[in-house]
């Protein structure tokens, strides 16, 4: 099993760069940071761009992947998002990881000025984003007219350093962006469907599992080939509540046959509220152990 902490971007890098570096150090596999230009009501505060702090983390570490979780076609476009993406690569050696969603409504699909679109329309948006993505990522000069962008003879050169290109986490509740993640994805991450309490949560949880199964069976592709990302804190209580809280967490995504779980590093007030020192104990005392859960094969 693989653990990650989603480390928001709302602090200057000077306060910042120390939750970087200690992950790595506490041993977490991948660390990760929300694409947004502005987050529900976090909006108000303080709030820095997603590349630019995944560039400055892997100057700061060595080992640890680093991923957005999860970027969309909200305000990106895949001729540029493809160069910041390549350099990402470069500067950290290969340690990116590109989540990638269809995006939701709110602020980063309003301040542009554009329409708000309804789910069918986003999960259109997401297949072109994501097949023209991948396309300027392994092939040099790409030429496309879609229904959602365009682009002309865009570049890729040298290319990422992780080949054929940096592996894509895709986010998927749905049947149609599921058998996305079955064409393009290196990885799936899903946050649930919501539920009343923890068991209706993780009952979600275990039939989006089964579903994405079925999507990869159709598909003629082989389970063991997708890593399983699941985010524990879309439950309706916040994994870092206690450390002997958090294990039991990870063990049921085991169960279920993920391979790798996200947690957030706990803030003051407001989204993922919680005590600092419930991350240290877990991550001092339960993360090596929690490490060598082995996930229920598929």
């Amino acid at each position: 099993m693989r653990i990650g902490i989603v480390i928001l971007p709302d602090q200057r890098w000077s306060q910042s760069q120390r939750r970087w570096r200690q992950a790595e150090e506490w041993g977490f596999d991948h660390a990760w940071t929300y694409d947004h230009l502005g987050w529900r009501d976090l909006v108000d505060g303080p709030w820095f761009d997603s590349m630019t702090t995944l560039t400055a983390a892997a100057t700061v570490t060595s080992r640890i992947r680093l991923g957005t979780l999860v970027a969309s076609p909200n305000f990106r476009h895949p001729a540029a998002f493809a160069r910041q993406i390549t350099a990402l690569d470069d500067v950290s050696g290969g340690r990116f990881l590109l989540g990638v969603g269809a995006g939701g409504i709110g602020f980063d699909s309003a301040v542009l000025g554009g329409e708000t679109l309804p789910p069918r329309q986003r999960v259109d948006r997401l297949a072109e984003f994501v097949e023209l993505l991948d396309l300027i990522l392994r092939e040099d000069g790409t030429t496309w007219r879609g229904d959602w962008f365009t682009a002309v003879d865009a570049r890729n050169n040298p290319g990422c350093v992780q080949t054929p290109r940096v592996p894509f986490v895709m986010a998927a509740n749905g049947p149609r962006s599921m058998r996305l993640v079955a064409r393009f994805g290196q990885g799936w991450v899903t946050t649930g469907t919501g539920g009343d309490d923890v068991e209706q949560w993780w009952g979600t949880v275990a039939d989006l599992a089964t579903r994405m199964d079925r999507a990869l069976a159709e598909a003629g592709r082989d389970p063991a080939t997708l890593d399983r990302y699941l985010s524990l804190d879309s439950a309706p209580a916040f994994s870092l509540r206690s450390a002997d809280f958090f294990a039991e967490q990870v063990g049921r995504a085991a169960a279920l046959g993920f391979t790798d779980v996200v947690t957030h590093w706990p803030r003051a007030s407001s989204w993922y509220a919680g005590d600092e020192a419930v991350l240290v104990d877990a991550a001092t005392r339960l993360l090596p152990e929690l490490r060598r859960l082995t996930p229920a094969p598929r």
